[in-house]
């Protein structure tokens, strides 16, 4: 049954020729990327949930090392989540990397390794929202089914002159249903990613390569002079800065103390340098509240960083102070010291690894 909205959206439109156009591009001048040497759907899985939030340069050599360790399902459902953690770090954006190995392992338990090939199925494993259940179906089983991301949105609110907010979650609905008519039947493959490899190199945010755009005849947008103006997006989020110590204790024997993070919440299971909350502590007790916190005496010695990380929602603040303690115990299972060269076992953010510099 057709959506009334898409429908009229697509009325007048030459799907067809727009098709054609958008698959000749694709096909005669796509990126040569790993993810794509096959249809092998474990490999369009892994490389679309690292390109959640990511630029392609920066996923091409993980996703590399990330398939020579875990070159298929079964090998990633072996795998320790500790393991996995360290191939992703630096990635960012964990819960990813624990949705995919949790979603996986449900894949070799309750289909033999075999990724779904249906919605339904597809759908309901961890971590696998509309966009990656579409581009996964499409891309491997070649199934006519919408992978709708922000790439995506962009091309056709230019294309079709679409001009709801693409921030608001009804949106992707409408989209959705666009795409359900328009997709080709034929060669769903190509023309999901033709859209995306549109978006990415051509339709892009700002400044978009109307001139070299293989279906700028079929643009609504381009033919009123609107392409700057669309796609429609309201943003309310605003970002909380919080400020903290992060401290590199060594001990006596140059062992460095390092804690894992609680296994729910941001940077789950990663590791970490202790960080002081200064919204709840002051800087003249930074000491007593590492002696409650590990029972550990230290001495403050010099300031070697100041460290801003952003993430989606907060920005931390980071003052990296050095310290030492003439204790060598390990504090408890989630905190003990380490060798400097044992540091490379553990999985640690981004903004600890610019800690990292200073051993």
């Amino acid at each position: 049954m057709k959506n009334k909205q898409a429908a009229n959206i697509l009325e007048g439109f030459h799907t067809a020729a727009f098709q054609k156009d958008l698959i000749h591009w694709f096909k005669a001048e796509q990126r040569i990327l790993p993810w794509r040497k096959d249809q092998d759907p474990y490999k369009v899985w892994v490389s679309e949930i690292m390109l959640q939030q990511t630029k392609v340069d920066t996923v091409i050599p993980y996703f590399n090392h990330f398939m020579e360790q875990f070159p298929t399902p079964q090998a990633l459902a072996d795998a320790e989540e500790q393991k996995v953690l360290k191939a992703w770090e630096g990635l960012g954006y964990y819960s990813r990397a624990r949705n995919l190995h949790s979603a996986v392992k449900e894949v070799v338990e309750h289909y033999d390794g075999i990724v779904p090939d249906n919605e339904k199925e597809l759908g309901a494993l961890k971590g696998v929202g509309p966009y990656t259940r579409g581009a996964i179906l499409s891309i491997a089983y070649d199934t006519p089914s919408p992978a709708v991301d922000g790439n995506v949105m962009r091309v056709l609110s230019r294309v079709l002159m679409i001009e709801e907010d693409i921030g608001k979650p009804a949106a992707r609905k409408i989209f959705e249903a666009v795409i359900r008519e328009l997709i080709s039947k034929e060669d769903p493959s190509s023309f999901n990613q033709g859209l995306m490899e549109l978006g990415a190199l051509v339709c892009t945010p700002k400044s978009p390569s109307c001139l070299l755009c293989p279906v700028q005849e079929h643009c609504r947008a381009f033919e009123e002079g609107k392409e700057q103006e669309l796609p429609i997006k309201t943003s309310n989020k605003k970002q909380k800065t919080i400020p903290y110590v992060a401290l590199l204790i060594r001990n006596e024997d140059g062992e460095v103390l390092i804690q894992k993070r609680p296994d729910k919440g941001l940077l789950a299971n990663l590791w970490e340098f202790p960080m002081i909350p200064l919204q709840e502590v002051n800087r003249e007790q930074v000491t007593e509240w590492i002696k409650a916190q590990y029972g550990i005496e230290i001495e403050l010695r010099a300031s070697l960083d100041h460290i801003k990380h952003t993430f989606s929602h907060i920005i931390w603040d980071m003052e990296v102070q050095e310290a030492c303690t003439s204790s060598d115990a390990c504090i408890n299972d989630a905190a003990y010291f380490v060798t400097k060269e044992a540091l490379d076992d553990y999985p640690f953010p981004v903004s600890h690894q610019k800690i990292l510099k200073h051993m």
